[in-house]
């Protein structure tokens, strides 16, 4: 693949009581503040949430740019509209159910899925690269299949849940796996396979539609992307936009391999799953399963070092090398989402304290 894919980046937000922490179900209202600035915040299946989506991007400086303008934004329209907004996969604290955004489709996911559905106050971010078609998209899915736990561990920001530390990095991606077409995803041979695939967990009632293939990386339903969406939502933005950059180099690096003639490695469900379980639990700070070694476990940063060897070509052909390097050696002295979260709940024990770290960090780096 000779030319540099765009990119986009949806992110998902939970809007909470500034007073008490809990979610508050204020997502029309601060869509609609939203709007009177130009910005159109999608709304997700439940209530206390809502959805950024940028343009499509030519490079990580732009992104940049624009992250911080609809996090900021979306700040402000969140504190019009009495609510708080926080860049977190999972809310400290929850109520006994999430309320479902009212609209048909909404209703039948609720319906059919029942307390799944209601207990879905979760964020994450999709990240979506340029491909020039949907068979392209499917040999990039089983290129990547072996680093999605890698990239989880990276950007997990849900440690505490329920007014306590979850035992995991990423809690987000435990409660996810509950839908019946989420998760890493198989290997696929074809965009035919994959189709065929799609169309069987329809007609089980596993899943309503297209849009409703959950796996962590899948041909966009939607646009000439593939997209991945096995992250929690970052906490900050600088931790986005490296983790797009990093998806970017990624499909640029899948795309060079099959231009060559190279298919992607072909392991077995259980060893992905195990990684990516192992990864929700440990996060950055953890260790991780060396899928495309000896499948010992090795330091997660160590794994991380060896993914940006692997994408370096295509990072030095985008400019973003140094960058990249720079950011990954912040986030691994300074901590994710996830470690940030525990330090301060390990001050008091005191939820209010986690929120304040989340909220200081939603616009900032």
């Amino acid at each position: 693949m000779t030319s540099h894919p765009t990119m986009g980046v949806e992110e998902e937000f939970l809007l909470i009581d500034p007073q008490h922490g809990e979610p508050i179900a204020r997502n029309r209202q601060v869509a609609a503040s939203a709007a009177a600035h130009g910005v159109d915040l999608q709304l997700e299946l439940t209530s206390c949430q809502v959805e950024t989506t940028t343009a499509v991007m030519d490079s990580s400086s732009a992104l940049r740019s624009e992250l911080t303008r609809l996090r900021g934004i979306a700040t402000e329209a969140a504190a019009a509209s009495g609510a708080q907004l926080l860049a977190a996969a999972l809310p400290p604290t929850v109520p006994h159910k999430f309320p479902v955004t009212p609209t048909a489709r909404y209703r039948r996911i609720a319906h059919r899925f029942g307390m799944i559905a209601h207990e879905q106050g979760i964020c994450g971010c999709h990240v979506h690269v340029a491909v020039p078609d949907r068979e392209a998209a499917i040999h990039v899915s089983n290129w990547l299949r072996p680093w999605l736990h890698v990239l989880l561990a990276l950007t997990a920001n849900s440690a505490i849940y329920r007014n306590t530390d979850s035992g995991y990095a990423s809690f987000r991606s435990v409660l996810w796996s509950r839908w019946p077409s989420s998760g890493p995803p198989p290997y696929f041979d074809s965009a035919a396979q994959y189709d065929a695939a799609v169309a069987m967990l329809e007609r089980a009632g596993a899943a309503l539609d297209d849009g409703m293939i959950y796996w962590d990386v899948r041909p966009s339903a939607n646009f000439p992307t593939v997209e991945v969406r096995v992250s929690d939502v970052p906490a900050t933005v600088a931790e986005t936009v490296l983790l797009a950059t990093l998806i970017r180099a990624g499909v640029m690096t899948a795309m060079t391999a099959h231009d060559d003639g190279e298919s992607a490695p072909r392991l077995a469900d259980c060893q992905i799953r195990a990684a990516h379980w192992k990864a929700a639990r440990d996060g950055l700070d953890g260790d991780g399963i060396d899928l495309l070694g000896d499948q010992s476990t090795v330091p997660v940063r160590e794994l991380l070092d060896r993914f940006v060897d692997t994408v370096r070509p295509a990072l030095v052909a985008l400019g973003d090398y140094e960058m990249a390097r720079g950011e990954l050696g912040r986030v691994v002295a300074e901590g994710n989402g996830a470690i940030r979260q525990r330090r301060a709940w390990r001050r008091r024990g005191e939820i209010a304290d986690v929120i304040s770290e989340l909220a200081a960090t939603v616009v900032g780096d």
